[in-house]
């Protein structure tokens, strides 16, 4: 049988040629795996099972229709990935024809955020409109058709009720069946070095020896006559295609990706379709959207920020924040399961950084900077409480536009005289349902805030807390720190200026006491709690109150103060019978934290809170979410944490 390009009077040639055909491959193969980098890892670390396996999906966005000209690029977030397109050149109905595989997994996240955004900025982007879209319900919708298309609305991303444009989308199960066909399809185009569309057998060697299976190695020459089916001496993508398809439901021919280049489990079926079908994600030869961003901030900055980041003077990551992570502060969104960006201002990170995280800035504030800030606190919090200030409303909105929903505030902004009544807004009755409200062996969360969660204080200063005096003595007070609180669980509920600002009680039972411990006010932003510079808990101004409850024990819930905070309110006194859910008071403007400190042994917290804490990376959680159980009820099965967490 001829072999195209292997016959003898081409073998000197064909020999000469082996270590540039080689070359090439590798050169071409190494492109792929420079685009895998910046996309979504097929294996994540893990193996899925087949029963959290819920399918492989498609999205692909179309085109959309917005309200007013401009350059536009979309992005999408899922879990800790973010993808996105390219600008579009049509300004008021751009197209994308962008897609995305995107591994679906029954207890992982299944809602994607689509944010789009305008391109005029050198620095940052403007987010005009965001959709959600389940993609797990958007795909079961029809059992008999395997492919959708729908037009969503665009919302502004300050306030829901206002719609800024349409989006066209589609998404399509991949079909396990012709996964192996399509990446047969993908490799050819690979080591098809004359483009004909064909392999010959000098290059189907090569593709053999890239899979890394000494076996097939050895059965190459059988192997492509296998596979050359009309004996015409070349093998087309079709007859290659067949081929993988049915060698893998015999003996698979790959042991390593010849795009990453990982070892695979050929045993393992479902895993090694999931890494072949988003190893080499060429979709359908439509635009396949750019990955390697943790969040749409990320990837909307503009050319600006990426010279900031490839000079080192700033840098994107997960964990703690020091040095030029410190730019950044990214939280998992506990309801939708993605990574998410906290706005900051950055002329405000700039001075946090110099403050509590050098030597210099520590010797500040030995030297009369905490003064400073305790005199700038009064002030502002003066100036929050003037007629004036109400002017700063809008601006404070806008500026958090994506991360205040005005929907669930109770009153509209014109009800609010001054800046501080709005910051203290109350919000509609039922905007934050408390999960298992008739059980009181149920813990919830306390605050709308960045949740970290540690079984114990040397975990806590192990992954967040680097002060260096920091210990639950300093923190409670001597009088009121039992023995069974030293060793005890440690939850921060940290809030960020645009949260909700009332405080809630976590749990049921009776406020025994407050003790008002005065004290500093810095900042408790994570620049501050991850300096080793500073001990923000423990010298801060603070307010302890101790509960009494049936289920937990003895819990203490310590408010504490912050920059820019004038005062903590209480609305309950002590003596009082509290149910969980009920507000217990609330901060004035400023950034603020609350820590609640549970006996030894008394709560297991949700494992999803303490996995990411772990990563010291914190959760965004709302009022009324389940926190954990107490240990004495913790053998009482509860149903799965989606049903009590993803509130909306």
């Amino acid at each position: 049988m001829g072999h195209g390009s292997s016959k003898e009077e081409n073998g000197a040639a064909e020999s000469q040629s082996k270590g540039s055909r080689r070359a090439r491959l590798k050169q071409r193969l190494h492109l792929h795996r420079r685009r895998r980098s910046r996309s979504n890892s097929p294996s994540h670390g893990k193996r899925l099972n087949a029963e959290n396996f819920a399918g492989i999906a498609l999205l692909t966005l179309v085109r959309a229709e917005m309200k007013f000209k401009d350059k536009w690029l979309a992005c999408v977030s899922f879990g800790e990935q973010t993808f996105r397109t390219n600008i579009s050149d049509q300004t008021d109905k751009p197209v994308w024809n962008s897609e995305k595989k995107l591994l679906l997994e029954k207890n992982g996240p299944h809602v994607a955020r689509i944010s789009i955004y305008e391109t005029n900025k050198m620095s940052r982007n403007n987010l005009i409109g965001y959709c959600e879209i389940d993609l797990l319900e958007f795909l079961t919708r029809d059992s008999d058709s395997n492919s959708n298309s729908e037009i969503l609305d665009l919302l502004d991303p300050s306030t829901s009720d206002k719609i800024v444009g349409k989006i066209s989308v589609s998404c399509s199960v991949e079909d396990p069946i012709e996964t192996e066909k399509s990446f047969a399809r993908r490799i050819l185009s690979i080591v098809d070095y004359n483009e004909d569309g064909k392999l010959s057998f000098s290059e189907f060697s090569d593709l053999i020896n890239a899979f890394g299976n000494q076996v097939a190695a050895n059965k190459k020459e059988e192997m492509f006559k296998a596979a050359d089916k009309n004996g015409d001496g070349v093998v087309s993508m079709d007859e290659l295609a067949a081929l993988l398809a049915i060698q893998q439901e015999k003996e698979p021919l790959m042991n390593c990706c010849p795009v990453c280049g990982e070892t695979l489990e050929v045993s393992d079926k479902l895993n090694y379709m999931i890494h072949l079908t988003l190893c080499f994600d060429e979709g359908t030869g439509k635009q396949v959207m750019t990955g390697g961003f943790l969040t749409d901030k990320q990837a909307s900055y503009g050319w600006m920020f990426k010279l900031s980041e490839w000079a080192h003077v700033s840098s994107y990551d997960v964990g703690l924040n020091s040095g030029s992570s410190a730019n950044h502060i990214v939280v998992f969104d506990r309801r939708t399961k993605r990574l998410v960006e906290e706005l900051i201002d950055e002329k405000i990170v700039l001075s946090m950084r110099a403050i509590y995280q050098s030597k210099l800035g520590l010797g500040l504030l030995d030297t009369g900077a905490k003064d400073i800030l305790q005199s700038l606190s009064e002030k502002q919090g003066k100036k929050m409480n003037s007629v004036e200030s109400a002017k700063d409303i809008p601006k404070f909105v806008e500026f958090f536009k994506d991360q205040i929903n005005l929907a669930e505030v109770k009153h509209p902004l014109e009800h609010f005289k001054t800046f501080n009544e709005f910051f203290v807004r109350e919000l509609k009755p039922g905007a934050r349902p408390i999960a298992y409200m008739e059980r009181d062996d149920v813990a919830i969360s306390a605050a709308d805030s960045r949740l970290m969660a540690f079984k114990s204080v040397d975990e806590s200063l192990r992954f967040w807390i680097k002060g260096r005096k920091f210990s639950i003595q300093g923190l409670l007070g001597k009088d009121q720190c039992s023995n069974a609180f030293i060793n005890g669980t440690l939850v921060i509920f940290r809030l960020a200026p645009q949260d909700y600002h009332r405080f809630h009680f976590p749990v049921s039972g009776t406020i025994q006491q407050f003790v008002h411990i005065p004290g500093c006010l810095y900042t408790v932003n994570p620049i501050a709690v991850n300096s080793k510079y500073c001990n923000v808990f423990t010298e801060n101004k603070r307010v302890v109150s101790i509960l009494s409850t049936a289920e937990f024990g003895k819990v203490a819930f310590v408010a504490i103060g912050a920059t820019m905070v004038g005062s903590i309110t209480f609305s309950k006194k002590e003596g009082d019978h509290v149910k969980k859910g009920e507000e217990f008071g609330y901060f004035s403007f400023g950034g603020s934290t609350v820590i609640c400190v549970f006996e030894k042994d008394a709560i297991e917290i949700d494992e999803d809170l303490l996995a990411n804490s772990a990563r010291s990376l914190e959760t965004l959680v709302t009022v009324g979410m389940k926190l954990g159980v107490s240990k004495k009820q913790a053998n009482i099965g509860l149903p799965n944490i989606e049903k009590c967490v993803l509130q909306d």
